[in-house]
């Protein structure tokens, strides 16, 4: 039986990491893991009471495409606490994680053969769903004097979408408003449809992330719970959308996914009411943040732009390979420490680049620093 053409992507390194580093846990190995960008929390504590008490409910069934009413409206009073925005809980979409949303979106703007940019280092599914669409990825190099942000001059004026994220994955970085609103109306102009990946708002430190949506409501915005709300396996995200636009995306949803899973939905409309736990996360991940700045300093990676966001540095190692991939494996099986290669972000430039995640707990991070820096002085 042959393969179509479209699935010939590339695999996501970082799971092919994960998987490597379970493998050696499983043979007694001890693994610090900084490579997947997950929280070590778990759901809010109020997020699984309501699950318990819903499994004692009536049956968790189809739910409506665009998920439940009470969800949509707490998202979009999200946007009035955060951002000081009135939206309309109309235009969201519950989807089933922020990679449904990316499929919907992807399948509601483009057609076979479109060319849609994105910034490298960028996360690696955009490239990949967007092949699997027939769809053409184009690249654009942004630089750590930038912050690892495009600039508009960068910015092909032949392509049918851009995709825009702050604070960006892998290096944590933030377009502030006026950058925002630079690319949001360069994109206007020239008819370009702007997909803006916020996944990581929330998690900021030291100043707070723009959402598109303060400059215009002609924009997709693509959101999570896997990140601020510390819920990766639930798999529930959203998108806003332009008015216009939301029952092209319904279709799309109640034919591809049905609708995203209830219970999860019921984790989400909960999750919402626990802003004590979840920026008690935020205070963890400050301090990881300058754990891992100082220990990456003292092992000598001393380039890399402090993220603003999120919680990965984004690190420059040519001064120790030139191959990523065989580091970072060896990084693993010598040190016990899992951290992905640059590749995975950046194709062209990544064998020189190392992300590191401090999202697990404190302990782990400092643990894995000291490992870091014990390797790098057995190199020397």
């Amino acid at each position: 039986m042959r393969f179509s053409r479209r699935s010939d992507i590339d695999p996501f390194i970082v799971m092919d990491v994960v998987d490597k580093a379970a493998r050696l846990e499983a043979s007694g190995r001890s693994v610090i893991h900084m490579e997947v960008g997950q929280p070590g929390t778990p759901a809010p504590e109020g997020a699984r009471e309501a699950v318990m008490a819903a499994m004692n409910g009536p049956a968790l069934g189809y739910t409506v495409s665009l998920g439940l009413p009470e969800l949509r409206e707490k998202i979009a009073g999200l946007y009035r606490r955060w951002h000081g925005i009135e939206l309309d809980p109309a235009r969201v979409v519950v989807t089933n994680g922020a990679s449904g949303a990316f499929v919907l979106a992807f399948t509601a703007l483009f057609d076979t053969g479109d060319k849609v940019g994105m910034g490298l280092p960028g996360y690696p599914s955009y490239r990949q769903i967007l092949r699997a669409l027939d769809l053409q990825p184009v690249g654009i190099e942004t630089l750590v004097e930038d912050r690892f942000q495009p600039r508009v001059d960068q910015i092909p004026n032949d392509l049918s979408g851009l995709i825009l994220a702050s604070p960006g994955n892998p290096a944590g970085t933030i377009l502030g408003q006026q950058e925002m609103a630079a690319v949001v109306g360069h994109c206007a102009t020239h008819r370009i449809s702007l997909i803006s990946d916020e996944i990581y708002h929330g998690l900021h430190y030291d100043r707070p992330a723009v959402t598109a949506l303060t400059v215009s409501d002609d924009v997709y915005v693509i959101n999570s719970f896997s990140k601020y709300f510390s819920m990766t396996g639930w798999r529930v995200g959203w998108m806003v959308v332009p008015e216009d636009h939301v029952r092209v995306v319904e279709r799309i949803a109640q034919n591809l996914f049905i609708c995203p899973p209830h219970v999860s939905q019921v984790a989400a409309i909960a999750a919402m009411e626990c802003d004590d736990e979840l920026q008690g996360n935020i205070e963890v991940y400050a301090r990881n943040r300058q754990i891992v700045m100082d220990g990456l300093r003292a092992a000598g990676f001393d380039r890399f732009a402090p993220p603003d966001g999120a919680f990965y540095v984004y690190v420059d190692a040519s001064d120790v390979t030139q191959d990523s991939l065989a580091f970072c494996e060896r990084l693993l099986n010598e040190a016990g420490l899992a951290v992905t290669p640059g590749l995975d972000f950046d194709p062209e430039r990544g064998h020189e680049w190392l992300r590191f995640s401090y999202a697990r707990a404190t302990e782990d991070i400092v643990e894995g620093m000291h490992r870091l820096k014990q390797f790098m002085d057995g190199l020397t």
